[in-house]
């Protein structure tokens, strides 16, 4: 018999008799450096057993069927058996001040993003919210399942008798409450080769490529507002590009085939936000195809997405409003640069079917792009974008009507951010926006933002 499973043999021998009964994980680990330490076990052979008897109570719970806790692989959580349980989450606040357009007869601006009235400061959230977020995840008779809950409070306080739910716009006073916004809700069921089902409540397909690339999605953009916050600024909503939105959905995800990866959902159909009242007869439909490479020093994204939905408005009046966009995200060394582009019929602009048809139903066009660049060097990042979003009128009729609506919103931002720690990154921001109406009508503003973001 070797020296090692002798000496092993003898050691798990000598413990079993110190007592009638196998001894606690702390008077095994204790006995076994007292034969470390008399020269009986050497430094192989101590730390072989010492590692056995620290996995022995977990053996010994599951042959006794009962669950396993340990801490997760990767990210804030653990695992009980074979069900894993994450938690991530997100904080961040901001101190903005904005030098607004000071109110006048040219300053009327129907859908425009920069508001009147003059300077205004606050405390407030950028474009994300907090958030909180638990997955619960496990794999049962060969399928990938999981549950998905994340649920998004702002710091301030939310109007909830102005309608809008808990994005409401502010409500600066005291006694009052955040709002917490829950817009996550899903469930997924996948396998190795098969892709993955998702049903419930999460980010749309079309125009989530736009927001998610967006350096202001980590800081504030345009304010959309500053004198009572709502629980998120517009960053470069409405500005560049149409809001994704959270959305009811059912939508199936292929496996990535040579760095491609298709996406396709069936999704609840959503009201124009400006029409008379709808009674829809049919969901929506989105699609997405994204590709991710590397060619060497160069890393490479690019996407293409489109949206669909029949409206039946309840006067009796129809329409399909459809749309798509594209990019394209390139990095190299510690530059990386984004492009992106929509165009609409039937879409309308800041958010899905505002201002997307005119009082007839004829449908208004769309259309609008960011450019962006940002470059890392250590722990600091300087960035800048310039992006505008589009509204064309659907007709002569419908330019008489409205000479006031929104023509063009467009802002140019410039950014410095510093990784303080691997949670924590600060950042500063200078944000010119500008919103100009069909009849020459303009207002503009300029924000200064500084804070932190926390991401766990």
């Amino acid at each position: 018999m070797a020296r090692g499973t002798f000496l092993g043999s003898a050691a798990m021998a000598l413990l079993f008799v110190a007592g009638a009964t196998p001894a606690s994980a702390g008077t095994t680990s204790e006995l076994l450096k007292r034969l470390h330490e008399k020269g009986i076990l050497t430094d192989e052979e101590y730390a072989q057993l010492a590692k056995e008897d620290a996995a022995a109570p977990a053996a010994a719970a599951a042959s006794d069927g009962k669950p396993v806790v340990r801490v997760a692989d990767s990210g804030v959580g653990f695992e009980v058996g074979d069900v894993t349980v994450k938690i991530s989450g997100s904080v961040n606040g901001f101190y903005t001040h904005e030098n607004g357009q000071a109110a006048g007869p040219n300053t009327d601006v129907v859908g425009g993003v920069v508001p009147v009235g003059g300077n205004s400061s606050a405390i407030r959230n950028g474009l994300l919210p907090g958030y909180l977020k638990f997955d619960v995840t496990t794999n049962q008779g060969g399928w990938d399942v999981g549950a998905h809950f994340g649920m998004y409070p702002g710091i301030n306080s939310a109007d909830y008798s102005v309608g809008g739910g808990a994005n409401a716009g502010g409500r600066p006073v005291a006694l009052q409450t955040a709002g917490i916004d829950f817009r996550q809700t899903y469930m997924t069921i996948g396998r190795s080769g098969l892709g993955e089902f998702k049903l419930g409540r999460d980010i749309g397909l079309f125009g989530s490529e736009g927001i998610l690339n967006d350096i202001t999605l980590l800081s504030v953009g345009s304010s959309g507002g500053n004198v009572a916050p709502s629980n998120t600024s517009l960053g470069r909503i409405g500005i560049g590009y149409i809001y994704t939105d959270f959305q009811p959905q059912i939508t199936y995800t292929s496996p990535s085939l040579s760095g491609f990866q298709v996406s396709v959902g069936v999704f609840q159909p959503l009201e124009s936000l400006t029409g008379p009242g709808e009674s829809n007869k049919s969901p929506g439909f989105q699609g997405k195809i994204v590709y991710d490479g590397k060619f060497g020093d160069f890393s490479a994204r690019a996407w293409l997405s489109g949206i669909t939905q029949r409206h039946n408005r309840d006067d009796g009046i129809s329409y399909t409003g459809s749309g798509f966009d594209t990019g394209a995200k390139i990095g190299y060394g510690p530059i990386v640069l984004t492009g992106y582009y929509y165009n609409g019929s039937g879409l309308g602009t800041t958010a899905l079917n505002l201002f997307d048809t005119d009082a007839g139903g004829n449908k208004r066009d769309s259309d609008g792009f960011y450019l962006q660049g940002l470059a890392t060097f250590g722990k600091f990042s300087v960035g800048g974008s310039y992006g505008e979003s589009n509204l064309h009128y659907a007709n002569a009729a419908d330019a008489l009507a409205n000479p006031t609506l929104i023509r063009k919103n467009s802002s140019w931002v410039g950014q410095g951010r510093y990784g303080l720690t691997s949670w924590v990154t600060l950042i500063g921001e200078y944000i010119h926006s500008t919103s100009k109406a069909h009849n020459g009508n303009e207002a503009q503003g300029d924000t200064i933002a500084a804070g932190a973001i926390l991401f766990f």
